[in-house]
């Protein structure tokens, strides 16, 4: 039997937790600097839209470039601070499809398609539609594809693609290009070209295995130099011809795999199997 000081004890031990207020789950915060890069990148692909409403293209390729270069930095800057989050991803995955989806195809349509009728909205829409579709297959199949090479173009190279033809014209003088048939139809070819590349299984290097933090031969630094030397001496072109080399380059390693007997597949299926080595992270 309980004793009258054991009961008296239950009773305190019930009036303190009576007191004592339920602990309210904590909130989970939001990793502010990387997510400060994607919101950049995001007002960059809405700043190259408003832009082309306006008229002002040059500017609009500016937009979309800066967007490129600050998506790269997005994921870089989260892994270096460990501030990954599932909230990022997502957040990254939006702000491409807007500036790398959406805004090069309305971009390319006001300075070309739309001069073409429906052929136009044919080929802006196969774009966006082809963002969309290679965004999505990347975050499902993102623990399963070879890391070294995306399954497809990625989405920024197909914009700068679209974009980067826009700029090399535009410097050269070529206006109201919506009014010029044959310049339309190029139009139309590049924009057709970009979006079902997105969606196609030719493997695109990724550059993903290239590490900063190893030491590299001094004939590196000096090819680098020289690279940006090429560049200032005339950007839109020589950015331009960059863009379509790698545009077709997945497509030339497909066929040498093939060529060889090689797997051309991203997806890996076992690892165990030898020829899928460095497909699972």
């Amino acid at each position: 039997m309980n004793s009258p000081e054991n009961k008296n004890a239950d009773l305190l031990d019930e009036d303190e937790s009576d007191l004592i207020e339920p602990q309210r789950p904590r909130r989970k915060g939001i990793y502010l600097l990387p997510n400060l890069f994607t919101l950049a990148a995001l007002f960059s692909g809405f700043y190259a839209i408003v832009m082309a409403i306006s008229g002002r293209f040059e500017q609009s390729a500016y937009g979309i470039f800066a967007a490129m270069v600050l998506d790269s930095l997005d994921g870089r800057v989260a892994r270096m601070t460990n501030t990954q989050s599932t909230f990022g991803e997502q957040m990254d995955s939006l702000s491409d499809m807007v500036s790398f989806g959406a805004a090069p195809a309305l971009i390319m349509y006001s300075w070309a398609l739309q001069g073409l009728g429906r052929w136009g909205w044919f080929a802006a829409f196969v774009y966006i539609a082809g963002a969309a579709l290679r965004l999505a297959r990347f975050n499902t199949n993102l623990g399963v594809v070879d890391r070294r090479f995306f399954q497809g173009v990625p989405s920024p190279a197909a914009a700068a693609l679209v974009v980067g033809l826009i700029w090399v014209m535009d410097d050269a003088g070529f206006k109201d290009v919506y009014k010029d048939p044959q310049l339309a139809w190029v139009a139309f070819g590049f924009t057709l070209y970009a979006g079902l590349t997105m969606v196609t299984n030719a493997p695109f290097y990724s550059f993903k295995d290239i590490s900063f933090k190893r030491s590299v031969p001094f004939i590196v630094i000096v090819a680098i130099a020289l690279g940006i030397a090429v560049i200032n001496l005339h950007p839109p072109s020589v950015l331009f011809a960059v863009f379509c080399l790698y545009g077709v380059s997945g497509y030339v390693v497909y066929a040498v795999k093939r060529a060889k007997g090689k797997p051309v597949s991203m997806i890996a299926t076992s690892t165990d199997e030898p020829d899928e080595a460095g497909l699972h992270r």
